[in-house]
Parts: structure tokens; C-alpha cells; sequence
């Protein structure tokens, strides 16, 4: 197992706390590591080497509206600890002035290990990931220049710059390099199924049935350990694509058309509403969808040509099952949380 581990002593009174700190008066442990089972990591922190500085500065640009045009909405508004990082009851991802976007939030975990990122795949490299909310019209609206200007002038920022990357020269590598730290750390692997393979746990008589459901009908897309293969597919919802292309929207392939990435069902208790476009409010709804409302088209994939069977015995033990994936420990972890 890969393992960097970082402590940094916080001592609360102790006269060598600094600004950069953030106030944070405890032992805070800066770690990435490969989770036991897990496949290496895309992300090579090798080029962006872990500290303690650039991940504080990262957490702290993920909290602060500054970076949206009218300094209203942060990265943080729409990706919410509390539900493992998406947007709490939200069908669409909101913007300034009140505008929406066409497709749900994600929820941010396992970054690290994410080949592509964005429903469309669109973009490859967790480095860039923060530009496309960043920049687009409907969400913070804001130009990479803006940003830098506001950081400069900030009374703050050059001195956590220094801190995390030697100069208080503010650039745009810097700024990305330091959020995409914050976010590959951010593991979730510590669900009550994490602690059942390790033999740290038990599951009940229904949820190892569910877990037998979800092998035998769901494993093929939401492939464990990660509960996704990242592919893309059309899972059915649309038998037309005007509104919304997914993937083929980045490849301009008709062939893609209605295809979008298969999601982690890793807290999925926590992280409704549902699908690219969040029309799903419940699990229930998903399993509806999947049984018995898949709508024929051109791109559907092959798997789910005659939906999914499933019993009602079957639902409930694949609920109960899906129930073991929340990851308690990440929702409540306050290296996570925004530091005031």
C-alpha cells in the first residue's frame, strides 16, 4: 500500500501558530493513501508533492466565493459535506444570480482515482477539473485572470501562497495544483462495507443478500471497490437527446449521444436526488427506472435492453445493502470542512 502521511502539531496557545494554520489547534493528519483493494490512483501527487500548506490553501479556495464573479458562490455551495460532497435536495447545480445549470452536482470523493472527470468526461485531469465550474456562464461565471487579480490584491492569499509553494507570486498552476491536492485527499473508505471485507465487520442476513442482488444485476457498470468502471453509457432514462447530448456533447461522436459516466454508488444514501439530471428524488425511483421504465434508443446499452428484474425481496436486500456504503467517518472528518 502507497501511504504519505503528514502531522502537523497545532498545539492550541502555542506562539508558532501562524495564519497559515487557520486556527486549527489539533493534530491534523494530511494523508493520501491507496485504500486496501483500491486500484492505483490516476492522480500522481508525485508532481505535486503533499503538504500540509498546499492542501490548507486548497480547502480554503474550495470554500471562498471569490472565486465566482460576483464573490457569492463557492465551490463549497454546491458540494456539501454533509452529503458527501453534492448538492443537498438540489435537482440542478445553481449559479450566480440564481441561474441553473442542465445537470446535478456530484458528489466529490475518490478524486484521485478518476480517469475523466464531469458527467460528459470532458475533462482529464484533476489539475483542470475546478476551471469548468469556475469559468462557466451558469455557475460562479468568472475568468481564471479574475481570480488571479482578487488573490493578489488579497491581504491573505500571497503569504498562503508562499507558504505552500515558496513564492508569493500568484499563478494559475499554483491555484489548481493546490485545490486538486485538497481534493485527491478527500478518500471515502470507511463505509460499514469497507469494514465487512477487511473482517472488521458483519452484514446482516439482508444486506449480504443485497449484496448477492448487487453482484449478480449491478456489478457490471458500478464495479467494485469504487462502485464505478467510469465508462459511459446511456442507462435509458431519454430516447432523445436535444436537451442534453452527454458525452457526445465532447466527442461530437453520435454513437455517445444520451451517454453520460456511470457514478460511484459510494454514499448514495446520502446524495439523492438521482441521475445526470437529478429527475430521480429516491432510490426507489432509480430501481422503478431500471425495472420497468428504460426507454429504447439507438446508443441504450446492450446490458439493459430488457431493464433489470428484480423481486420485491430483491429491492429491499439491494436497499439494505446500498445502506452499508455511507461513509460516516468522511461526512464528519474536519480536515474536510471549510475553517474559518
Amino acid at each position: 500500500m502507497f501511504r504519505l502521511l503528514l502531522l502537523v502539531t497545532l498545539v492550541l496557545g502555542l506562539s508558532s501558530c501562524s495564519d497559515d494554520n487557520e486556527g486549527d489547534s489539533y493534530y491534523m493528519p494530511v494523508e493520501f493513501y491507496t485504500p486496501e483493494g483500491f486500484p492505483p490512483p490516476v492522480y500522481n501527487l508525485s508532481n505535486n508533492p503533499l503538504s500540509y500548506n498546499r492542501f490548507s490553501l486548497g480547502r480554503k479556495l474550495f470554500y471562498d466565493p471569490v472565486l465566482s464573479l460576483d464573490s457569492t458562490i463557492s465551490c463549497g455551495e454546491c458540494h456539501q459535506q454533509s452529503v458527501a460532497f453534492a448538492h443537498a435536495d438540489h435537482r440542478l447545480s445553481h449559479g450566480i444570480n440564481g441561474l441553473l445549470g442542465k445537470r446535478n452536482s456530484p458528489p466529490i470523493f475518490n478524486m484521485a482515482w478518476n480517469p475523466s472527470f464531469f458527467w460528459d468526461g470532458g475533462v482529464h485531469t484533476l489539475e483542470l477539473q475546478p476551471l469548468a465550474p469556475i469559468t462557466n456562464p451558469v455557475e460562479m461565471d468568472e475568468t481564471i485572470q479574475g481570480i488571479l487579480n482578487k488573490l493578489r490584491r488579497s491581504g491573505t492569499y500571497p503569504s498562503l501562497f508562499k507558504s505552500a509553494f515558496g513564492t508569493d507570486t500568484i499563478i494559475t498552476d499554483h491555484v489548481m495544483k493546490a485545490m486538486a491536492q485538497f481534493m485527491a485527499v478527500m478518500i471515502s473508505d470507511k463505509s460499514r462495507y469497507d469494514y465487512y471485507l477487511q473482517g472488521k465487520a458483519t452484514l446482516s442476513s439482508a444486506e449480504m443478500r443485497g449484496l448477492s442482488v448487487f453482484r449478480a444485476k449491478c456489478a457490471s457498470c458500478h464495479k467494485e471497490p469504487l462502485f464505478s468502471d467510469y465508462s459511459f453509457r446511456n442507462n435509458g432514462l431519454d430516447s432523445v437527446f436535444v436537451r442534453d447530448p452527454g458525452r457526445a456533447q465532447i466527442t461530437a461522436l453520435p454513437q455517445d449521444s444520451g451517454k453520460f459516466k456511470v457514478p460511484s454508488l459510494r454514499n448514495i444514501m446520502l446524495t439523492k436526488p438521482y441521475m445526470h439530471d437529478g429527475r430521480h428524488t429516491n432510490l426507489s425511483q432509480v430501481l422503478d427506472h431500471y425495472t420497468s421504465k428504460i426507454r429504447q434508443s439507438a446508443t441504450l446499452d446492450p446490458l439493459l435492453t430488457n431493464g433489470i428484474s428484480l423481486s420485491a425481496n430483491e429491492r429491499s436486500d439491494l436497499l439494505a445493502f446500498l445502506a452499508t456504503l455511507t461513509d460516516s467517518r468522511f461526512i464528519t472528518n474536519k480536515e474536510f470542512s471549510e475553517v474559518n
